[in-house]
């Protein structure tokens, strides 16, 4: 049998004895209530008639109001943490304890020789009393932080819920060193309230001037709802004042807007951008996940590692990992492992369009939903080896469906990308050509094939954002392409989000097309990393224009002209609705046919290292796309 040591039964005897000091401390306050209530209703001199009622009827009352106070728990609480939640709990005890006496007096002696008044009396003043003794201890702390409260001089931006929640995790930690001196909120209305005691003295534009008056040591941030547009021009005036600055995470991150002080960080891109967070549709998406075999590809990349993380979410009975990068495999199997505690994970090493290990997959795992993010994505790099995009983008996801298909998967989502819409590029015309394979397939009753269309992700590994990061930490330059260049950006948690919840609403066929806000200028998004560095652009970083790299384009678009939207039921998700892809022929089944030859064709160049001819097929294929003369890295 275990014992317990020295150092586990010393708590354990305080915890009893101040447990033990609570409830004497009730019984005493019981008593005195009930003698107070005597004392009240007979003006403060009680006859000696009523006294003997009081001594005979005193046990009956601690007895029932303290075994109340026990079934309502208000012994397990610390005085020191005493909120709302206790007063709740020591009503509801006043109150049934109340009526409980109320009934056995009644059913004893029909209150005979009872004062009824005396239930109201002592219900209001044990009422009193047992709040009073229960917050003794937070009112004598919050005394002793007003006059000597101590810590680092802090300035709070936003006077919401994640403010005041701040405010109380600073108030009620006094290790954090924390001193709040101000709030600041854009709302009129609340200038010149107060929280907690700390006045809101007025809105963002006068963030440097009250910062200097109140001596301010760090600036923080609690608007995790914040636009971007809101984020920039605050941290721009959190520039001029010199004075540190950091922020909660955004909204997404934080569950019922719990903020915590220990979650500050510094002020990224990604809140500069503002996107809102994500509203899903859970019992959708656990609808097709919970319990089911979910194959990705490409599992270790930014996209496909966090469908893996959402994923896990929904508890589906296992998931298959499948990537060609060992070191990627191994960070997102050991992270669903370690940090999510999912341990029905089969990884498997290896490429999609390796046909024979595919469809070992699919004959041993049995998928019934695959999510297909592996591809190639980096537009020069393509450009210069065609034939890899081919095989990653083109032969992968071909092998990928028609395993789908003979196998009877449920559901199946091809990732695509904006470079997809009137490519200029090899990778946009492979991605294109996958989105096609949609309409093509004559998927079987019950299976479920769509493709999921966004641009940029922020962090991804083809993003421009760590490349910039690096170039600033080197002290510059930073090279932009193009003065006037833009792309969308999304984050990496929103885009998969967002293509989970796509494949709920898909029933086949379709191109969903992610709602990606605003196109942003790389330029931009330059200066603000630089600035974020604490450095400014032309001054102490200089931005170099490049010109744009093979295969780029100025903008990207996510629809072409002949190509209708349409909205869904969800505000961020729109599908495409123009008919199946014919291109001239009279059926998809004519068209399937000479499809797969070009796709034959494709294939066949690829593998003699063809440039030439991969992009002329590509072009038969998508006569939209436009190619560019790149000289591949190797000659035919």
């Amino acid at each position: 049998m275990a014992t317990l040591s020295y150092p586990q039964i010393f708590p354990k005897f305080l915890n009893d004895l101040r447990r033990t000091a609570i409830m004497g401390s009730d019984v005493a306050v019981i008593c005195a209530s009930y003698c107070a209530a005597f004392a009240i209703r007979f003006d403060m001199g009680i006859p000696p008639e009523f006294l003997g009622v009081v001594v005979r009827t005193l046990p009956l009352v601690i007895l029932v109001r303290f075994a109340t106070f026990w079934y309502f728990g208000l012994y397990r609480g610390l005085w020191r943490f005493a909120s709302v939640i206790e007063v709740f709990q020591i009503i509801k005890s006043v109150l049934v304890s109340s009526v409980l006496l109320i009934l056995i007096f009644y059913f004893m002696n029909r209150f005979d020789g009872y004062p009824r008044s005396i239930f109201l009396i002592d219900a209001l003043c044990l009422l009193v009393l047992v709040s009073g003794s229960r917050f003794v201890v937070p009112l004598l702390k919050e005394i002793k932080r007003v006059q000597d409260p101590g810590g680092k001089r802090i300035l709070i931006v936003g006077a919401g819920s994640a403010g005041e929640s701040i405010l109380q995790q600073m108030f009620k930690s006094p290790s954090l060193h924390y001193k709040p001196v101000g709030l600041i909120d854009d709302d009129p209305k609340k200038i010149g309230s107060s929280i907690r005691g700390v006045k809101v003295l007025g809105d963002s534009s006068r963030i440097c001037e009250i910062a200097k008056r109140l001596r301010a040591e760090e600036i923080i941030f609690a608007i995790p709802s914040a636009t971007g547009t809101q984020m920039r021009r605050i941290v721009n005036t959190c520039k001029e004042s010199g004075i540190a600055y950091k922020t909660l995470p955004s909204m997404a991150d934080i569950i019922d807007g719990k903020a915590s002080v220990n979650s500050l960080r510094e002020v990224d891109f990604v809140d500069l951008i503002g996107r809102p967070p994500v509203r899903l549709d859970m019992n959708g998406i656990r609808e097709y996940l919970s319990r089911k075999t979910v194959l990705v590809t490409g599992c270790g990349g930014s996209i496909g590692s966090e469908l893996c993380r959402q994923i896990v979410r929904f508890e589906p009975r296992e998931i298959v990992l499948l990537d060609c990068s060992e070191e990627n495999l191994f960070r997102i199997q050991m992270q669903l492992k370690n940090e999510m505690h999912f341990s029905a994970i089969f990884p498997v090493l290896g490429r999609v369009q390796n046909r024979a290990l595919t469809e070992s997959i699919f004959r041993k795992y049995l998928p019934e939903v695959v999510f297909h993010a592996a591809a190639c994505k980096h537009v020069p790099m393509t450009e210069f080896n065609p034939w890899e995009a081919v095989f990653n983008n083109v032969m992968a996801s071909r092998v990928l469906t028609e395993l789908a298909v003979e196998h009877g998967v449920g559901r199946c989502v091809l990732v695509s990308t904006d470079k997809a819409v009137q490519p200029s590029n090899v990778m946009g015309a492979t991605k294109r050509i996958t989105e096609i394979m949609v309409h093509c397939l004559d998927d079987g009753p019950g299976s479920h094939f769509m493709a999921v269309r966004f641009g940029n992700v922020v962090g991804s590994s083809g993003s421009v954002i760590p490349l910039f990061r690096r170039q600033i930490e080197y002290g510059g330059p930073v090279t932009v392409t193009e003065p006037e260049v833009t792309r969308y950006f999304m984050t990496i948690p929103e885009a998969s989000q967002l293509i989970l919840q796509a494949a709920a609403l898909g029933k086949g066929g379709e191109i969903f097309v992610l709602d990606m806000g605003t196109p942003i200028k790389i330029a931009d998004l330059a200066m603000d990393l630089i600035r974020l560095s604490g450095r400014e652009p032309g001054r102490d970083i200089e931005i170099v224009f490049t010109g744009l790299r093979e295969g780029e384009k100025l903008h990207e678009k996510l629809i072409t002209a002949d190509e209708n939207l349409f909205p869904t039921s969800h505000e961020k998700i729109l599908v495409l609705k123009n008919g199946v892809v014919h291109n001239g022929f009279g059926s998809r089944a004519d068209f399937r046919n000479w499809f797969n030859g070009k796709l034959d064709e494709l294939i066949v160049a690829a593998r003699v290292m063809d440039a030439q001819g991969i992009k002329r097929v590509l072009q038969e294929i998508v006569p939209e796309y436009t190619p560019q003369e790149v000289q591949s890295v190797l000659k035919n």
